[in-house]
């Protein structure tokens, strides 16, 4: 997906988030959004850059001025507290591959600094609200049966423990799993050390790293390492989570097929998804 217009200020608005997480002082806040501004004002007409790459470069440049490697840590360590809790609770009702992908993608609200979009204080009443309403785009029918050798790109913290459940589900299928966390903290997305605390290594098959270290939303290509291309190149589909991965990997026409799981928090992917902005879908791309 390309940037569009209006995503302008919900970038803008994240980088004041991430900001406002660690700096006390207003005037700093706003000197580190201004800076986000110059940038993205220097860039953003360029109509061959991805929206993932572009704000990539955005929130890299507010995280070298807010001078702190992960500002969301508190969050994230908050998120997986919640999510645990909700899941213990829900996890004995949920049986079939569409349940399993519904825990999934509701999870995929933990989604801090989107505009329009709050985090709940209380996920487990959100989830009991959630579930029953199901999926806007249901393709799981579709999907499940191309389940035998899956790279599962993850998003969130707190969405995670909801993945381990359905990457759980795969795996009692015989389903070959390589999970691929991001390279480098961004966001309250999960990294390698909340998928080694969570215990993901000992779910599936691989877990592995979009980048080498680099500080990138989504998934780029030109990025990743030998081994994600290597399963990439072998698997049987791709699950990707969250609105990141979609605006990234849409860029790709080569690609397996591709499940996208997300909580639709914009306008712009409601209306390329074609759902109203709130929606939950299950959308297999092949």
């Amino acid at each position: 997906m390309k940037f569009q217009p209006r995503c302008t200020e919900c970038l803008l608005s994240r980088v004041g988030y991430e900001a406002g997480l660690v700096l006390d002082d207003p005037g700093a806040v706003e000197r580190v959004r201004r800076a986000a501004t110059a940038m993205l004002a220097a860039r953003k007409d360029d109509p061959e850059v991805p929206a993932s790459v572009l704000a990539s470069a955005v929130h890299r440049c507010a995280y070298d001025l807010i001078g702190v490697d992960d500002p969301y840590r508190d969050l994230k360590k908050q998120n997986s507290r919640d999510a645990l809790h909700a899941a213990e609770k829900v996890a004995p009702a949920l049986h079939t591959f569409r349940d399993y992908v519904t825990a999934a993608v509701i999870g995929n609200t933990f989604d801090y600094g989107v505009q329009s979009h709050q985090v709940t204080s209380d996920f487990l009443s959100f989830f009991g609200e959630e579930f029953p309403k199901g999926l806007a785009v249901d393709d799981t029918d579709r999907i499940l049966p191309l389940c035998r050798d899956v790279v599962y790109f993850t998003d969130n913290c707190g969405e995670i423990v909801f993945d381990r459940l359905l990457l759980r589900y795969l795996k009692t299928r015989g389903a070959k799993v390589t999970v691929v966390v991001r390279g480098a903290p961004i966001l309250n997305d999960a990294t390698m050390e909340d998928a080694l605390a969570l215990g993901l290594d000992t779910v599936v098959d691989r877990v592995t790293a979009t980048t080498c270290g680099e500080r990138e939303l989504g998934v780029n290509l030109s990025l990743i390492p030998d081994d994600v291309a290597d399963a990439l190149g072998r698997c049987s589909l791709v699950i990707a989570k969250g609105m990141a991965n979609y605006e990234a990997l849409t860029e790709y026409d080569d690609l397996p097929p591709t499940a996208f799981l997300m909580a639709v928090k914009c306008e712009t992917i409601a209306q390329i998804v074609g759902v109203p902005k709130g929606s939950k879908v299950a959308v297999l791309r092949d």
